[in-house]
């Protein structure tokens, strides 16, 4: 039987699963501490958890259930690491070296049901969500990795971007981002973390209720609903106009800023028009909207799609701030290592098939 990773448990259920069995408080504190601060990789590790507990969790749970499969490193710093789950599914996690610190990047999901026509990730669709062990797990392979570095450094930024929809796997994102906040553990500030949807509008409305205090990020990629529907299908479910409407509410329920993504698309999205339509469409929550303008990175499987020229970024950015609109240009991580989200995994899946096939 395969057991589960303890990574699910939040502090609080650690707390009650314990209780459950007969331990007190200080018990789950230990375990807590052994996990997140010492980061053992045995139960056997925890050395002053008494043995019959240590023999109970042995029982149910375990501590890693992700293996390394392929590890890329770019000229930057940027790393990624494709992991492959109990059940043989491949995912992503990437590690982001910034001035203000180390930011890793997640995945949610096994697979994209979300369909964005410019997006690597949703090449192979859902096949599961990931649990929030998973997702916790991944923070900790490259928390394990950057220990063994031996330079003292620590994951002090997450981004829920990787592969999947965030928002669609909601209750164990949840789970996930209570886990690495804790300040008994990992102790990420909710400043530093980050979480990315296409628009799920009952969701981010569930979010701004959460009072988890980390930030929010949209995908919005287009101001019309003619335009966004034609490169994202969510948007034929969830127009801009319910998007809206649940960004509103967000922001008079949080008073936090927020940032709308925009992938900058060559002769689709980013002409002065759209950029004056997009100001448009924001200008009534601008005090509290930032637009991140990214630069595309091309994907064989998308030809249709080229990256914006430099001009085009610069005259798109500068229409916007003449409208009074806050925004910035992405900056570019790990360009030399299949550096579009979900890209290294398509390539091992591709390349495993064709492995098949020949020998077969």
């Amino acid at each position: 039987m395969k057991l589960s990773s303890i990574y699910g448990l939040t502090f609080d259920q650690l707390v009650a699963w314990l209780a459950e069995k007969g331990y007190k408080k200080s018990r789950a504190l230990q375990v807590w501490d052994w996990l997140y601060r010492k980061r053992v990789a045995s139960f056997a590790e925890m050395t002053d958890v008494k043995e019959d507990c240590l023999a109970t969790l042995s029982e149910h749970f375990a501590i890693h259930t992700l293996n390394e499969h392929t590890r890329q490193e770019s000229a930057d710093g940027t790393m990624k690491f494709l992991f492959k789950l109990s059940d043989g599914n491949l995912i992503e996690t990437v590690l982001m070296r910034h001035k203000f610190g180390l930011s890793v990047c997640v995945t949610t999901q096994v697979g994209c049901n979300i369909g964005c026509s410019f997006c690597a990730s949703g090449l192979l669709a859902k096949s599961r969500d990931l649990s929030a062990a998973e997702i916790v797990e991944q923070i900790m392979k490259v928390q394990f990795h950057l220990d063994a570095m031996g330079n003292a450094e620590r994951v002090s930024h997450i981004v829920v971007m990787g592969i999947g929809e965030p928002f669609d796997n909601f209750v164990n994102m949840v789970d996930f981002i209570r886990v690495v906040k804790d300040q008994k553990g990992l102790d990420i500030a909710a400043r530093h973390i980050t979480v990315s949807t296409s628009g799920l509008a009952p969701k981010i409305r569930e979010f701004a209720d959460s009072d988890l205090k980390v930030n929010l990020a949209i995908s919005l990629h287009a101001p019309t609903n003619e335009l966004r529907t034609r490169i994202m299908k969510i948007n034929k479910a969830i127009p801009i106009e319910t998007l809206m409407e649940a960004i509103e509410y967000y922001l008079e329920k949080t008073n936090r800023r927020i940032t709308l993504e925009y992938i900058l698309l060559k002769d689709v999205n980013d002409g002065r028009e759209h950029a004056l339509q997009l100001a448009e469409l924001i200008q009534h929550i601008r005090q509290l909207a930032n637009v991140n303008l990214i630069p595309y990175n091309p994907v064989d499987e998308h030809s249709q799609y080229q990256r914006s020229e430099r001009e085009s970024v610069r005259a798109f950015y500068d229409t916007l701030k003449k409208q009074g609109i806050s925004c910035s240009v992405r900056l570019e991580h790990g360009s030399d290592i299949d550096a579009a989200c979900g890209q290294l995994r398509s390539k091992q899946i591709k390349q495993s098939t064709e492995d098949n096939v020949v020998a077969g």
